[in-house]
């Protein structure tokens, strides 16, 4: 089933961080800085920021999810395909959770000490560890297919097409209409391998008048061509559908991550209707996978599974706003008209059109560092810059791809050594390396030098999701204030 149409936001750079870049880059159509990006209705401009706020990756999900497959079995893991759960308990004495499920082959039962529930927005996980999910639906109905539209010619350069009784429109951009919104991009954009001609046609509109479509029927081609006809104004003649589906506009939260055994991410934790689940889900998976291996493992200090739900709840929760912000701009009144007027001003302002571009992204998120005394460093709970080092040879992305915490020391003490291309020998020595030792098992140390002069830190910690646990200035009397605290607290008692 195609699905998702590519990444956007934090993961594509997380990906780089975890050393998969060039797997996905081999099956996408593009990776990098969105030069531009619709928000709502309003077409953001990035091509006039350095660096662009906002990364995508525009690659067909079945191509995503075979090289997320490939890259799992290789670590010795595997996914079962086919099974459906059917039931879980929860005992209330400590005893290991039971997952009832139905496989090919019968049904059996699963005990786990932990259960994530990754299992869509009707989740029976999250339905059945008691957990709400509060938050509004839309009586807006989104429609999408991939079809092959015989009239539609791409002009030269690929950006504007001409439709049969529209005229020239622009590709992939929404375009918002009195009657709804829509959208028709290549389909070659996304799949390399595409046949061309085929699109990916969106509409979406308001089902109040006409009531809600049977969300249990499936969609047709003749319902995806009269609604762009009622969006459009015109006939879309459209065929061979390779893939249709209808969505409702739901922008719900769970109102928690985290049920004792039970844990929850990616659409059963939260719904946008604005797109961007995969993104948000993708990185909940990020900040879940390195804590609960560690609590799996004996090694988690306390709290450090309660501190998944503190971070991307909160994350979740700038998702469903600007979410919201971007239903707002896209109704169809006279208000929703003077917003969206008003809204493209501000967004031809640099700050402004870079905040909501880190929006997107996921980038504004700060996630809360406890600090032993003082103010937190402006990097601590940001994602690590991907800094040059020793020259330009090396990234901090790099360095970070064994899923290890790791100590970066830029005071010049030392100098960074690679052992090939993944593994990192340790190489600093001096006060960080000697507070860092106990924790050698968990935590990489390395010294090098910054090709940017100065860098934005003299030391900082790194965890395995590639966030900042702590940073210090080059100007502080003491490099080591507050580091034992944050070793602690993110990787437990010293082996």
């Amino acid at each position: 089933i195609p699905k998702g149409n590519g990444l956007i936001g934090q993961i594509v750079p997380t990906l780089d961080y975890r050393g998969l870049t060039d797997r996905f880059r081999a099956e996408a159509t593009f990776t990098g800085p969105a030069p531009q990006f619709p928000f709502g209705s309003v077409r953001l401009d990035f091509s006039r920021l350095s660096p662009g706020p906002l990364h995508i990756m525009s690659i067909p999900q079945r191509r995503l999810e075979q090289v997320l497959d490939d890259w799992l079995r290789e670590l010795g893991g595997g996914v079962r395909r086919g099974h459906e759960v059917l039931a879980l308990a929860l005992p209330e004495d400590g005893s290991p959770a039971a997952v009832d499920v139905r496989g090919p082959d019968g049904d059996y039962r699963l005990a786990a000490r932990y259960v994530v529930g990754c299992d869509g927005a009707h989740s029976l996980v999250r339905k059945q560890a008691g957990i709400g999910f509060p938050g509004v639906t839309s009586s807006e109905t989104s429609r999408i297919g991939r079809v092959f539209l015989p009239e539609v010619t791409v002009a030269p350069g690929g950006d504007t097409a001409d439709v049969p009784g529209v005229g020239r429109v622009r590709l992939t951009l929404t375009t918002q209409t009195p009657r709804g919104a829509y959208s028709l991009a290549p389909l070659t954009s996304l799949d390399k391998t595409a046949r061309p001609g085929m699109f990916i046609v969106y509409t979406r509109e308001d089902d109040a008048s006409r009531g809600p479509a049977d969300p249990k029927a499936p969609m047709t081609v003749d319902e995806l061509r009269e609604s762009a006809r009622r969006v459009l104004g015109a006939d879309l003649r459209m065929s061979d559908p390779q893939w249709l589906t209808r969505t409702v506009g739901n922008s719900r939260q769970a109102e928690r991550y985290r049920a004792g055994p039970v844990l929850l991410a990616g659409d059963a934790a939260h719904v946008f209707g604005a797109g961007g689940s995969l993104n948000v889900g993708l990185l909940d998976a990020v900040n879940l996978g390195w804590k609960l291996a560690a609590q799996v493992g004996g090694r988690a200090p306390d709290g450090l599974l309660d501190s998944y739900h503190a971070e991307r709840h909160l994350a979740g929760q700038r998702a469903v706003l600007q979410s919201r912000a971007q239903k707002a701009l896209s109704a169809s009144d006279e208000y929703a008209e003077a917003l969206r007027s008003l809204f493209g001003e501000l967004m031809r302002l640099p700050e402004a059109v870079r905040h909501v571009g880190s929006m997107l992204e996921g980038s504004d998120v700060r996630y809360e560092m406890p600090a032993s005394a003082g103010p937190p460093h402006p990097l601590a709970g940001r994602f690590a810059p991907d800094l040059r080092l020793d020259g330009g040879a090396t990234r901090v992305a790099e360095l970070v791809r064994l899923a290890r915490g790791v100590l970066l020391d830029l005071t010049g003490s030392g100098a960074l050594l690679l052992d090939g291309p993944a593994t990192v020998v340790p190489s600093a020595s001096g006060a960080l390396a000697g507070v860092a030792a106990p924790w050698h098992d968990r935590v990489n140390v390395v010294a090098a030098r910054a090709v940017a002069e100065p860098p934005p830190a003299a030391a900082m910690l790194i965890r395995p999701d590639g966030y900042v646990a702590w940073a210090v200035d080059p100007d502080s009397g003491d490099p080591t204030r507050g580091l034992p605290e944050a070793l602690g607290t993110w990787f437990g008692t010293p082996g």
